[in-house]
């Protein structure tokens, strides 16, 4: 490891070609499990691929014995309840203040998908830590399921933020955040207007904005951007008259001889007992995939627009070396102010550092905020 310091159908007949979908959503979809970067899984009689490797550490569920786990919920300023886990080291002393880290998931999972691991491995270190469902996901609030709202999600770590500094034991002036995946676009634009987010990670960090509508390396024109405007605003036309709501990216079901690598990346973790997990209510058909109509407003989320203003608070970007998404930590990074750190893994893709723990550089995490977060 080392660092860097420098043609829409107007009808309620409407059925989601996904093909071309995947054509005009580029990144966007990817973030959502619709592309990725292992080898993993061999091909299997009828063409169908199995994937579920565990190596280098992998450890989703991973549990300790050394924190105490409390299932929590707390109100955001849209009255929507946040579900999360606030995890507590066994050492905790509750007469004292202590430092507090909230964890947001990858974009499409849930708390018990990665953000659960972060703040386990964080409340070992000695921080109060807790992850949240974002609304509209997993056991948190929020109708149509699967919604996408950036602002919401934004609005959400504010609140996981009110929840922390309410707690006796919480040190209101030392509360820091980690955003996985989408989170890390999300709580940079909760950053940005709430300074009491004292220091900022980011791992794996998906600029959710910029993914919808320039998709990876900017290989999105905007009339392919347009298109998809125009397919998700016709799509309007025939939910508004009663018509299911209609999904689109995300994981697939399957993995095909001709399924390309990034999607088998997240596949290995979102489809097998590596990281599969359903939430009470949804189903595995829709784990992952945001609603189609809502997924436009990803074109209006500008996260790192004014990310300058988050200086002096500090910010550390964490990405794998062999990341597919790699260029939106380079990006914020580049237009961070200091104290600003992009800290690279060695080795890893995108899903890597998702769960895998002999590539997580939870050391460098635990200097980071034991040095921001300092009394």
């Amino acid at each position: 490891m080392n660092k860097k310091h420098d043609k829409p159908v107007p009808n309620g007949d409407f059925q989601l070609d996904r093909r071309h979908l995947l054509r005009v959503t580029g990144a966007g979809i990817a973030a959502l499990g619709a592309f990725s970067v292992l080898d993993g899984g061999s091909v299997l009689d009828g063409g169908v691929a199995a994937a579920q490797d565990m190596s280098e550490g992998a450890a989703n569920f991973y549990t300790s014995d050394r924190v105490t786990l409390q299932k929590i919920a707390f109100k955001t300023q849209y009255q929507m309840t946040v579900a999360g886990n606030l995890f507590l080291p066994k050492t905790l002393d509750p007469s004292s203040k202590s430092p507090a880290i909230i964890v947001g998931h990858p974009m499409g999972a849930v708390k018990e998908q990665s953000a659960n691991l972060y703040a386990t491995k964080m409340a070992e270190q000695g921080f109060v830590a807790m992850s949240m469902d974002l609304p509209f996901w997993g056991e948190s609030e929020g109708q149509a399921r699967n919604l996408v709202s950036p602002d919401i999600y934004a609005e959400a770590f504010s609140a996981g933020v009110d929840f922390l500094g309410s707690q006796s034991y919480v040190d209101r002036q030392r509360i820091g955040g980690i955003g996985i995946c989408g989170s890390g676009s999300f709580i940079i634009s909760a950053a940005k207007i709430d300074p009491r987010i004292r220091a900022i990670a980011t791992v794996s960090m998906y600029d959710m904005g910029a993914a919808f509508r320039d998709a990876l390396n900017h290989s999105q024109t905007v009339e392919q951007r347009k298109q998809f405007i125009a397919t998700a605003a016709e799509r309007r036309w025939a939910e508004f008259a009663g018509s299911d709501t209609q999904y689109m990216g995300g994981t697939v079901l399957e993995l095909k001889a001709d399924t390309d690598p990034v999607q088998r990346e997240f596949y290995d973790f979102y489809r097998t007992p590596r990281g599969e997990f359903t939430p009470k209510g949804a189903t595995s058909q829709t784990t992952t995939k945001p609603t189609l109509t809502s997924s436009v407003k990803f074109m209006n989320f500008y996260p790192f627009n004014d990310i300058e203003t988050i200086s002096p608070r500090p910010m550390l970007f964490i990405t794998g070396d062999q990341a597919h998404s790699r260029e939106f930590s380079e990006d914020a990074y580049k237009r961070a102010a200091e104290p600003k750190e992009l800290f690279w893994v060695k080795g890893a893709g995108h899903v890597d550092l998702y769960d895998r723990l002999d590539l997580i550089p939870f050391d460098k995490l635990t200097v980071f905020f034991d040095q921001h977060l300092a009394a």
